[in-house]
């Protein structure tokens, strides 16, 4: 039996390197490809006959985690992997959270990630080593990161902070994109999300705050 998937990544460059890592597998049947949450949504809305999503978790309009939980509700039957870069405490646990049946890195190779999706379709929940180690202990402690946040009056992810990083070295929108392999969209949506945790309306504020709250 093939295993009908969709990729949701606003990076198509990246959705071109997914491919390429599935097509060396037999049991993969490619349905879709959406460049954001909404968009697969919509696309979901005309086919939603998918076993499993592949899903980026920074996309612009609605990003992977917000589009998990959305997708769980209406379609339950659909597993979903995070498929991202960062393996950050605070995605693992909102992913979890909102129904991810797996969690890999970018970086697997196309034998586990294939492996990974049987394993997360026959009721596994496919993880890189690194990711599993963080789950357990998420698990052991799920409040801390809650303490965690309630204790910082400012909090910004791994890519916020590494946009703040480009940012304040006076990096064009364009060459941040570049550098980040994201498109110029993304990058304006995480800075606006950058200056409304800050609390700022600009680059200089933004980058003056992140430096005396020692964000970056």
């Amino acid at each position: 039996m093939k295993i009908k998937t969709a990729i949701a990544d606003d990076n198509t460059f990246l959705i071109t390197a997914i491919k390429e890592k599935l097509s060396f597998f037999d049991n993969i049947d490619l349905k879709f490809t959406a460049l954001n949450g909404a968009e697969l949504l919509a696309k979901l809305n005309d086919n939603y006959n998918i076993d499993i999503i592949l899903m980026d978790i920074e996309m612009p309009v609605l990003n992977g985690i917000e589009t998990t939980e959305l997708v769980k509700q209406k379609y339950p039957h659909i597993k979903i992997i995070m498929l991202t870069v960062f393996d950050n405490d605070e995605n693992i646990f909102n992913a979890i959270k909102a129904g991810a049946d797996g969690y890999l890195l970018k970086e697997v190779n196309p034998k586990e990630l294939n492996a990974g999706m049987v394993e997360t379709l026959n009721g596994g929940a496919a993880m890189n080593p690194s990711i599993a180690l963080k789950t357990l202990k998420l698990l052991r402690n799920p409040i801390q990161i809650q303490n965690q946040k309630d204790k910082d009056d400012i909090t910004l992810t791994a890519r916020e902070t590494e946009v703040l990083e480009h940012l304040s070295k006076g990096l064009s929108y364009n060459a941040i994109a570049d550098n980040l392999i994201l498109s110029t969209g993304t990058i304006r949506k995480h800075i606006e999300n950058i200056y409304k945790k800050l609390q700022v309306h600009n680059k200089l504020e933004a980058v003056q705050k992140a430096k005396k709250n020692n964000l970056i």
